[in-house]
């Protein structure tokens, strides 16, 4: 795993000192030991871990100046993207948000601590979150969740104006960028740039929103309506 991360550092122009690099191996082994248990990835092997998690996320780090901003991944799983960027950018301020309760108490009471990491970790949905943390990040990042028309609503609400949200997608994020146009224009955002990167036979793409005016006060709407009736 290490030399596979080591060897993929330079095409992102990115460089690890030896503790940062013994983390993400720390946390490879972590994640795929408690995925023993847990459902956190569908990888099992060290090496894929290197590349489709680790490497992959680290891209975000080519989209958007994220040092010293405060960053909030939404729906973040194992901890993908958020955390190998705080691992990567110590000065970023993380919050690792997601629904499921199980899945936040291992990231707060065993991961962020065997790692030496300081994060924010919430339990809940993103559209109940917001009511609290409204227009309170620089930039809200998103891997793997929802259609982008459903997460522009999830997201953009929580970020300043100003900041940006970096949605994470596959081979269809132009089609789900022309979907999307309408949302992201009436929830203050616009499309900056989509951007491509290859990882191992496929190519992935960051789509950077940048949120330029507030968003109106009644969004997010609750999930149901969300999911059933797209803006």
């Amino acid at each position: 795993m290490k030399e596979t991360l080591l060897a993929g550092l330079p095409a992102l122009n990115l460089t690890l000192t030896d503790r940062q690099t013994e983390q993400f191996c720390r946390y490879c082994d972590l994640l795929l030991e408690k995925n023993r248990f847990m459902n956190l990835t569908a990888i099992r092997e060290p090496e894929k871990v290197a590349t489709l998690h680790f490497l992959d996320c680290l891209t975000l780090l080519n989209a958007a100046d994220l040092r010293g901003k405060r960053l909030i991944d939404v729906g973040c799983g194992a901890g993908f993207p958020g955390l190998p960027l705080k691992l990567a950018e110590p000065s970023i301020q993380l919050t690792l948000l997601d629904s499921l309760q199980k899945r936040v108490n291992w990231l707060r009471d065993e991961l962020l601590p065997a790692l030496g990491v300081e994060a924010v970790c919430a339990a809940g949905r993103a559209e109940e979150f917001a009511a609290g943390h409204r227009e309170q990040y620089d930039a809200a990042t998103s891997r793997a969740v929802a259609r982008l028309n459903v997460l522009a609503e999830l997201c953009l609400p929580l970020v300043k104006p100003g900041g940006c949200f970096l949605a994470m997608k596959g081979q269809d994020a132009e089609e789900e960028v022309r979907e999307a146009g309408r949302a992201i224009r009436l929830l203050g955002g616009r499309v900056e740039a989509v951007r491509e990167y290859p990882v191992e036979d496929a190519v992935h793409r960051v789509v950077v929103i940048r949120k330029e005016r507030p968003t109106p006060a009644a969004y997010p709407r609750q999930f149901a309506r969300i999911k059933k009736q797209p803006l």
